[in-house]
């Protein structure tokens, strides 16, 4: 078989690099009954999906529960467990509900195919430009082969759609005062510091009071993994019975009458949480970014444990410099002196379809690990301003910009 090795970057005034990246759609379950509820809720919404996704986003981020208490989620009662297509509704758990009745799956998939709710339209837009891996010559001769476009098709089942995640984010602030208990009411305090950031009170006792309550924030986060669907019968019954161009009413009430065809599978969930988080870098006079500060670090902890247990929701970063090693990927991501990479090589088949090649491991240098957690350049961390992390070769040869760093265990 051919392979046409490719390079994956254009230059312009900077290296640009375009690889495939898997999509996100991240959403928090908030609970109103919980202390810090809103300040958690406006700082959720101001959190991007992590850099090394694609946003998948459908809109609405934050959802609440109802004014009781929730069901603790047995995750073992929807271990392989499939959202919408599921036989046995008692099994579901409450985020199970949740993702069903918000008829996620089948949004994500119009989304995808930027489908039109009057006619039922669709187009390939969206899958092409996350298609397409790089702009680099080799790319663009393979582009011209008739096969491309079903190549790309075949890709976008395998690499893209299939590729697209939820993750479901329960965030409960924790009261230190009482060991590791969630706070059912609202602190003292709290509400007083409501009035200060609406600008109600302003002195300077009430502020030093605010300020005290923020520093000993903190909270622990369930994040659950779930992934959509999109197997030979998903993708032939989208293709043959919805896709279309132009409007058509029986592809149209098609879609509508099997949204529950289309489904999440659960994969897993990551709790964090306990571990203090510096008020270096906050400005005191804006403690609420405490919030913010808290909920980021711990959410990029449990993203970053997550793509640890399991391959399919792995990250893949291109490699900015071969000499030195460097890619952009640090602390964020969950990078230790222990960590080690295999480097990929971007590969065409004589039939247009993307493969990767393993051509060698690496493994960070001490000391040169950068520190890309959320308010770290604020701070002072040390590494901060790093802008990458420098590693050094174990095994391989014939490294060069462009390749794909992936972790291993």
């Amino acid at each position: 078989m051919l392979m046409v090795s490719s390079v994956g970057f254009c230059q312009s005034e900077d290296t640009i690099f375009h690889y495939r990246r898997s999509s996100i759609y991240s959403i928090l379950v908030n609970h109103r009954s919980l202390a810090y509820c809103d300040e958690i809720a406006r700082a959720f919404d101001a959190m991007p999906v992590p850099d090394k996704y694609n946003d998948h986003g459908l809109g609405k981020k934050v959802f609440y529960t109802i004014e009781k208490k929730l069901k603790p989620v047995d995750v073992s009662q929807h271990a392989g467990f499939v959202v919408n297509g599921a036989s046995d509704t008692k099994k579901m758990n409450e985020f199970d509900h949740l993702l069903q009745n918000s008829q996620v799956a089948s949004r994500l998939v119009a989304k995808w195919f930027n489908r039109k709710k009057s006619g039922g339209t669709c187009d390939m837009q969206l899958v092409e430009q996350r298609g397409l891996q790089n702009t680099s010559e080799a790319d663009k001769r393979m582009a011209e082969l008739s096969v491309r476009k079903e190549a790309l098709l075949m890709d976008a089942g395998e690499e893209l759609i299939g590729n697209t995640f939820v993750l479901v984010n329960d965030i409960r602030y924790i009261d230190k005062s009482r060991g590791t208990s969630v706070v059912g009411g609202i602190l003292s305090g709290v509400s007083q510091a409501a009035q200060i950031l609406s600008g109600q009170q302003t002195t300077d006792q009430d502020l030093g009071t605010l300020i005290a309550s923020y520093k000993g924030f903190n909270v622990k986060i369930k994040t659950y993994l779930y992934q959509l669907v999109w197997d030979d019968d998903i993708s032939s019954f989208f293709y043959d019975k919805v896709y279309t161009e132009h409007p058509d009413e029986a592809k149209n009430t098609n879609f509508e009458n099997n949204r529950g065809k289309f489904s999440l599978i659960y994969l897993g969930m990551q709790e964090s949480g306990g571990t203090t988080v510096s008020f270096a870098g906050i400005n005191e006079s804006e403690p609420e970014q405490m919030v913010r500060k808290v909920c980021q670090r711990v959410l990029d902890e449990n993203v970053a444990n997550l793509q640890k247990n399991f391959d399919v929701f792995k990250i893949k970063a291109p490699l900015i410099s071969a000499e030195p090693l460097r890619c952009e990927i640090g602390l964020k991501e969950g990078i230790t002196e222990k960590s080690r990479f295999e480097l990929l090589e971007v590969v065409i088949d004589e039939k247009g379809r993307t493969q990767y090649k393993r051509k060698g491991v690496i493994r960070p240098v001490k000391g040169q690990i950068w520190d890309n957690r959320y308010m770290a350049v604020e701070e002072g961390a040390e590494n901060a301003t790093l802008g990458f992390t420098t590693f050094e070769k174990v095994s391989g040869s014939d490294f060069y910009p462009g390749m794909l760093v992936r972790e291993i265990k």
